[in-house]
Parts: C-alpha cells; structure tokens; sequence
C-alpha cells in the first residue's frame, strides 16, 4: 500500500474513533446547561441529561430489504455489515450498510424457520434453525454465505432449539428447551463445526410448562469468557438461569417478570458486563396488557428488580449501546423504548415494529422484524 493509501486509512480510523466517542459523550454524558447556566430543561437528578433531547435525536432508519419474511435473528458486524436471518431459511447480509442485501441463504433451506445468526465478520457466520426434532439444525460459513455446511442436526425428537450464542470464534453454547426435565445445551469448541450436548447433572430442573422463547435469538447471551444466562418462560414464575463456566453448571433465579402463562416471560437479556443486566418480555398476545415487562440485574443475575419505570408494552429484544455505561435499547411489535439509566426507566422514540435488535462496536445498532423490516440507528 502507499504511503498516501495507509494516511486516508489513518484518516478514516481516527474520524471512526473520533465519531464513536462523540455519539458516547452525548448519549452518557451530563445534562446540556440552559442559557442561564443552570440545568436545561428535561434534565434529571441522577445525571442522565436532558433525556427528552436525547430521545428526540436517535431514529431509526429503514433499510429495504426487498423481502417479506419476518426476521428474528440479528448480527450486527459494524454500521457496514450486518446479517438478518428469518423465516422460510432466509439469510441476507450487506456489507454496504443496508443499501443493498444479499441473499445468501443455504440451499435446500426454504422449509426451515431461522431465528438466531451469530457472525463473527463479514465472512464468518453460524446460523440456527428452530423447531422439533431435525428441524433443529445449525448452519455455517467461511465465505458470506456462498457456500454453507451443515454442522449439526438434531436426533432427540423431544428437543427444540431456541438460541445460541458465542464467548469467542471458538467457543458458544446453543439452547434447548427442557427433555427429561432440564434444559438441553450444546456445546461448541471450534466455531461451530463440531458441536455436542453437555451433560445435564449441572443444570437445574425445569419448572412445569417452562420452556424457552425463540423470538429474537436473545433467551441465551453471553459475556466475557465463560459467563452464560438463559432467560425462560412458561412456567409459575420467569427465570434466568446463569453458568460461570460455560454451561458446565447452573443456578436459577426468578425475576418479577410475570409468567404463569405459555405466552409470558422473559424473552430477552442482555449484559453490559458479568454484574449488570437487562431483562424484558411480558405477554406476547396483542391483545394483552404487559405490566413489569423489564427488570434489571446488578449482580450477575442472581436478584432482579423490577424497572421503575418499565417498558410499556412486551418487548422481545434488548441490548446495549457500546460506549456507554447506561444506555440500552429495547424493540418490540409495537415499538423502540431506550434507556439512560441502565434499564430503571425506559422512553418510547419509535412506533414501528421490531424483533430483534443488536449493536456492534462503531455504533452499527440494527433491528429486524416482520415483512423484511431493516433498520439502522442513526443516533
């Protein structure tokens, strides 16, 4: 490369820093001052700023995808490349941020309901497929879809497949709801190449009618490198289940998310760092009213607490804004709520409809959903 090559290079990577941590400094900094130098109005007493400003300056911008199939699994690379995976075996990825996309779904896939996709770059990526039996199958490639290997289909006619995730490019975890009582975990230590199911001995039973929900490939997320949180519904009281060592062992604890319906629950976590959670969900009937559909975590997962001012309606996907110690978004059927205080009070900003959401390290945050929706947030 010449030397003018690698300065534009330099050029872009040092506007790219530079934009990262000015969109950081606005969405986590202090609350602007009025024009008499006191607070501005809207501006709150634990510091988040003048958070109606701020609601007010994040939108979603639609990114059409040419297809009508709902899309329930989400990767977000960068504000470039991100991959969507959804119904009928569909897969699409842009490496133009979302002004084109292209389909790259496994052949032969078409009867196959994808709702969870990991990638690890533009390239890399595995992809779950859900349902009973061998409709549960894992999928990946080393070549942005070109061409794609079957790495695992499952034989036990009683497991069903909901989510996966992954600590590293080696290491992930992919989540069954419960035969014989417990929740099934397959274990991969090459990329998604090989995979096999751990044993149960360390996991907790599963309460009755618990299962998980394969609604935005968020019931199982991970962080760092061996911390795992299943998120359940379904059953008397929603939990989250954590392992701090890769899935090896478990311990359950319940959160104030209502439950005591196959519809209710939590559908969706996300961890900021080993201590600090998120957690939403609620009843996913439109017809149903979802009080107390958010909780938040200060420990590991251990306690959750109720929001004080929680999402106002289900919500079946969350997650983090990098660079940020509080802010977080969360999507659903009938809108976008974000947070500024890690996860205690949420604010509407969007009405459209959503799945999935997911934000990568330049502040690439993207959502999917229904009849091909793609959009990028554009803070």
């Amino acid at each position: 490369m010449t030397a003018l090559g690698k300065s534009r290079r330099t050029r872009r990577r040092v506007a790219a820093g530079a934009a990262v941590a000015a969109v950081a400094a606005v969405l986590s900094g202090p609350a602007p001052a009025a024009a008499d130098g006191g607070a501005a109005p809207g501006a709150r007493a634990d510091g988040t700023g003048d958070v109606s400003a701020y609601t007010k300056s994040l939108r979603w911008d639609l990114k059409p995808s040419g297809a009508e199939v709902r899309f329930r699994g989400l990767a977000a690379v960068s504000r470039s490349t991100a991959w969507v995976a959804g119904s009928k075996g569909t897969v699409l990825r842009t490496t133009d941020g979302g002004a084109s996309w292209a389909d790259v779904s496994p052949p032969g896939a078409g009867e196959l309901e994808f709702r969870d996709i990991e990638a690890f770059d533009r390239k890399r990526a595995v992809v779950l497929a859900i349902g009973e039996g061998e409709a549960s199958r894992v999928f990946r490639t080393e070549d942005g879809g070109a061409t794609w290997t079957e790495a695992f289909r499952n034989d036990e006619p009683r497991a069903f497949y909901d989510c996966l995730t992954f600590f590293d490019t080696k290491n992930g975890l992919a989540m069954s709801d419960p035969v014989d009582g417990k929740y099934r975990i397959l274990s991969t230590r090459d990329g998604g190449r090989n995979w096999k199911v751990l044993p149960s001995a360390g996991m907790p039973p599963a309460q009755p009618g618990e299962a998980g929900f394969a609604a935005s490939g968020q019931c199982l997320v991970s962080h760092g490198r061996s911390d795992v949180w299943l998120a359940t519904g379904g059953g008397a009281t929603a939990r989250v289940l954590h392992s701090s060592d890769r899935g090896l062992t478990w311990t359950a604890a319940e959160t104030p998310i209502p439950a005591g319906d196959p519809a209710k629950g939590v559908f969706a976590l996300a961890f900021r760092s080993r201590a600090q959670g998120i957690a939403v969900g609620g009843d996913y009937r439109a017809d149903q009213a979802s009080p107390k559909a958010s909780a938040v975590s200060r420990d590991g997962g251990r306690t959750w607490q109720t929001s004080a001012e929680p999402v106002p309606a289900y919500r079946s996907g969350v997650t983090w804004l990098p660079h940020t110690k509080s802010v977080a978004l969360a999507v659903g059927p009938t809108g976008t709520d974000v947070t500024f205080d890690g996860g205690r009070t949420w604010r509407a900003f969007d009405q459209g409809s959503f799945d999935t959401v997911d934000c990568a390290q330049d502040f690439g945050c993207w959502a999917s959903g229904e009849k091909g929706r793609i959009a990028r947030l554009e803070p």
